[in-house]
């Protein structure tokens, strides 16, 4: 019998009014894969991404994450269940220090709760001191150990997006949804962050990854959905991918990708 996928979403579909910015799409990720999806502006990625983490409802189809049918819940709920994602757009807590932001994500693992907070109890302080531990296993993970009492605010937009990565995995989720994660990146910052993908999938968390930067795509991802006007046009091999004559006329043609 073959293994029950990490993520398995069936005839996804997410409209609004009369437009339909999803359209009927099926996707299987396997455990320990990295997968990318990838399409024009405008296709429906973001969405389709939202639709997943629980952001929003979908208006019909099925998302199953480790077998369960999580069709519908809320983000919160996903992120207990072992699923965290980052953003397009960066997400932090400017004015708190770089581990203060990553500590904020261990919360779901703490069993102690507010009495125990209030009396500073001996669980507690056990408890708070393997918060301290996760947050600066994955500041060192992403190579921010060294700025880890410096505001957020205070990173450069390049530190700004690991940091978000350190505060997914410091969840120690199953699942990793990575939105556009080399926005902004210099190359150099975007072939780091090739290396950053491969560690974090190393350690056993499998990777759902929407990225605009094909050299990116091409260096981490072990297979690519193509995703145009809500519709899933491909599914395969980066390099079957890129020789795909659908994804070429809609994608690919518009920039130069050394597969």
């Amino acid at each position: 019998m073959s293994e029950t996928p990490i993520l398995a979403v069936s005839g996804l579909t997410k409209a609004f009014g009369g437009l339909t910015a999803v359209k009927d799409v099926d996707l299987v990720l396997n455990k320990g894969e990295i997968l990318g999806v990838i399409g024009p502006n405008g296709a429906g990625k973001t969405t389709f991404f939202n639709v997943i983490a629980g952001s929003m409802p979908p208006t019909a189809g099925t998302v199953h994450f480790k077998g369960t049918d999580c069709t519908g819940m809320r983000s919160d709920r996903m992120a207990r269940l072992g699923m965290t994602r980052t953003f397009q757009i960066t997400s932090l807590f400017p004015a708190l220090s770089v581990i203060e932001n990553v500590r904020a994500a261990t919360y779901r693992f703490t069993r102690t709760g507010w009495m125990g907070s209030l009396l500073r109890s001996g669980a507690w302080r056990d408890e708070e001191a393997g918060v301290d531990r996760a947050a600066m296993e994955a500041l060192e993970f992403v190579d921010l150990a060294h700025r880890a009492d410096v505001n957020a605010e205070a990173l450069s937009y390049g530190e700004q997006r690991r940091l978000e990565i350190a505060i997914a995995i410091a969840a120690k989720p199953d699942l990793l949804l990575l939105d556009e994660p080399a926005a902004g990146m210099n190359p150099e910052e975007g072939q780091r962050l090739v290396g950053m993908i491969r560690g974090i999938r190393d350690t056993g968390i499998s990777i759902l990854l929407v990225e605009h930067h094909m050299r990116v795509v091409m260096g981490v991802c072990d297979r690519v959905a193509v995703i145009d006007h809500g519709i899933k046009i491909a599914d395969g091999t980066p390099a079957d991918v890129v020789n795909n004559p659908d994804v070429i006329r809609v994608y690919l043609g518009r920039e130069a990708v050394n597969a």
